[in-house]
């Protein structure tokens, strides 16, 4: 069986004596517990946590990622009273049925050789109801209600309900929790003067705003013993004006040792932060210099996190120091074997989180259940049957090696039967490959060396070059096409074939290269990553990303914040043209929409709702915004105005008696969905 055959075997993984990656695969002694090595499954909120079956999906979505090695889980957000639910309706771990029902889900855990912990998060001002409640009455970015100033009361019945939770956490086995004082959630609401303008004990100065936290580790630890793990995942950067500073993190950060945690997560920026901290833009592990420099401030076990997406990467900030555990929480989505594969030395094999956001952190915003673009079957394993053994093997055509017919073909090979993949062009890909060359997104790449490994250990055929008839497919018991889409033109217009005018896919395959002076019709994201890709200058660094974006990277400033260079024009002059009126790229990403539009108006590309092109001649482009018309000097003008299914075979096919399945871009063009096509070919693959 494959390792990626979608179901752990349930082997437990252990260090392999030899592997590439001896840091991560270490042992670690943490809270009087051996961590069997150093990867944590960060939290992450899956909306699993409010479904009435949440509790058994989370025990077989947890329970396959400890079978495949993961040391210890941290779970997503569970408030620990109903004022400090995110919103209504949102998770809460306040009761003794609650500990019962999650007996399940560490019983699962624990069977897989794992340690899990709870995470309790208090929403504070961010809470989205009535009810909800801050250390000042102060209006919150992103929700509708002021939250209620806390009494000397109510700060009592939060730290109690804090020490409740953990209790009730205890009772329903978990080995510990992990106390979210991050994010401007209510704790580092009480520890940012940004938020807290309170002038008793619990405001002012440095030790009653981190009053809050500390009280809650203390009792926590005084009701639970020295046997019961706690965790503090605290902001190293807030990344807000009037945010902590780094010197008053430390300051925490060591009160909170004598306080009594086990050990530090780390955190960077609010939700209002001006700033990307996990997005595709973020270079790879480009704050574990904070962890390092906070390591070297306490005595206690520091978490290292954002952007760590390869045990590369992971060995590397181990090994030099800049943290003692790393923390995975989107790459186990991608792979839930990731270190099994890495403890095997088989990094090429891993499915890589491509920091796209699609399926995981934009749905989080829209309130759904959390999955992974490269994984659809990630928080979905209970809806997703195990891949079952071809009864008998049918003799399989998938046409097309971009995502959809990759899925398909890696699947239906892998249940025993006959594949042959054919694929026009000389590599694998299709769309994605071209995505692939866009700045920011190298790591697609990854992505097909992933399916490159997979084709080849499932015994697939690949034929490149290879464009099939209907007659040269007779005898093959079913064909796939998977043959994706073609961008579409403008019609008749007379100007759409005019020498300057090209196709996104020339410019991006290296076919025909732009001017100094382009025009971009359309504002879609292939049009955004086509304005990214002509306007890039070629650096991409952890000092280039602080730069660009203001970070104070010593983290002396309040906030970790300084003023970001108003423009870093690039070569070229760039204008993109909306057809629509409105926000300029407005069916971009809920959470990645606002970096692509800043990046672009920081390189000075001019945005033009309400405008097309009208013609194209040798002096320039006559463009029409609303009413008017007016010429622009260009000398490219690049379309990127959607896409047509390509399916040229199946008609054909199905008038010679041969049975045919349509996916991806051939059987549904609007838009270019990459986590569409993977789980339209996975699913057939797993159900011919």
């Amino acid at each position: 069986m494959a390792i990626d055959t979608l179901q752990s075997a349930g082997a437990q993984v252990h260090p392999l004596r030899g592997t590439p990656f001896p840091r991560l695969m270490e042992p670690f002694s943490l809270g009087g517990r051996v961590l069997r090595n150093r990867v944590l499954m960060g939290a992450m909120h899956t909306g699993l946590e409010e479904l009435p079956d949440g509790p058994r999906r989370m025990a077989t979505y947890f329970g396959e990622r400890a079978r495949a090695g993961v040391a210890m889980i941290v779970t997503g957000g569970f408030a620990p009273e109903a004022v400090g639910a995110a919103s209504e309706g949102k998770a809460i771990f306040d009761s003794q049925a609650n500990a019962a029902e999650h007996r399940l889900i560490t019983d699962e855990v624990h069977a897989g050789g794992s340690l899990i912990l709870l995470q309790i998060l208090h929403a504070g001002g961010y809470a989205r109801h009535d009810k909800a409640v801050a250390a000042s009455a102060l209006p919150t970015p992103f929700c509708p209600v002021v939250p209620r100033m806390l009494e000397e009361g109510g700060i009592e019945q939060a730290i109690e309900s804090h020490v409740r939770c953990a209790q009730l956490a205890h009772v329903a086995g978990y080995d510990g929790v992990e106390f979210l004082g991050a994010g401007g959630y209510l704790i580092n609401g009480f520890f940012a003067p940004r938020t807290n303008h309170r002038t008793d004990r619990w405001g002012g100065c440095v030790a009653n705003r981190g009053r809050l936290a500390l009280e809650i580790v203390r009792r926590t630890r005084e009701a639970l013993g020295k046997n019961f793990i706690i965790g503090f995942r605290m902001s190293l950067l807030d990344l807000v004006e009037d945010g902590s500073t780094w010197d008053e993190s430390v300051w925490l950060a060591r009160a909170l040792q004598e306080a009594g945690a086990d050990f530090l997560g780390s955190a960077f920026g609010w939700h209002e932060s001006p700033v990307p901290t996990i997005a595709s833009v973020v270079p790879p592990a480009a704050f574990s210099t904070l962890t390092r420099r906070l390591r070297a401030a306490v005595a206690l076990p520091i978490v290292a996190t954002n952007r760590i997406h390869t045990p590369e990467q992971a060995e590397t900030l181990l090994a030099r120091g800049d943290a003692d555990l790393v923390a995975l929480a989107r790459p186990l989505l991608a792979d839930p074997h990731f270190v099994q594969k890495a403890a095997a030395g088989e990094s090429e094999r891993i499915n890589t989180c491509i920091a796209c956001n699609q399926a995981c952190l934009d749905r989080t915003f829209s309130h759904g259940v959390v999955s992974c673009l490269v994984n659809p079957r990630a928080c979905h394993e209970t809806l997703w049957e195990p891949p079952k053994a071809a009864e008998s093997a049918l003799c399989v055509a998938v046409i097309g090696a971009g995502l959809a017919g990759l899925s398909c073909a890696v699947a239906l090979a892998e249940r025993g039967h006959e594949v042959t993949l054919h694929e026009v062009s000389s590599s694998i890909g299709g769309q994605f490959k071209l995505a692939a060359r866009v700045p920011g997104k190298e790591d697609y790449q990854r992505t097909l060396v992933y399916y490159e490994n997979r084709l080849r250990d499932s015994g697939v055929t690949l034929r490149l070059g290879s464009n099939p008839t209907a007659e040269e497919l007779r005898g093959h018991d079913h064909v796939v096409i998977a043959t994706g889409i073609r961008p579409r033109m403008p019609g008749a217009s007379a100007w759409a074939v005019h020498p300057k005018v090209m196709r996104y896919d020339d410019l991006l395959s290296g076919r025909r290269e732009a001017g100094q002076r382009v025009v971009i019709v359309g504002a879609g994201g292939i049009a955004f990553d086509v304005a990214e890709y002509l306007t890039y200058d070629g650096v991409h660094n952890t000092a280039s990303f602080m730069a660009a974006w203001g970070i104070d990277a010593v983290a002396s400033l309040r906030g970790g914040l300084k003023p970001a260079p108003a423009t870093a024009r690039s070569g070229r002059s760039v204008v993109l043209l909306q057809r629509g009126v409105g926000k300029v790229g407005r069916g971009l990403g809920r959470t990645t929409g606002w970096i692509k539009r800043r990046m672009l108006e920081r390189r000075g590309v001019l945005m033009m709702t309400d405008a097309g092109v009208d013609a194209v001649d040798e002096d320039g482009v006559l463009i029409r915004q609303g009413g008017e018309i007016r010429r622009w000097e260009a000398d490219t003008v690049v379309l990127c105005i959607g896409q047509e299914s390509c399916d040229e075979l199946s008609a054909s096919l199905r008038a010679i008696g041969i049975a045919v399945s349509v996916i991806g871009g051939a059987f549904e063009s609007p838009g270019i969905d990459a986590e569409r096509a993977i789980r339209q070919g996975m699913r057939l693959g797993l159900d011919l």
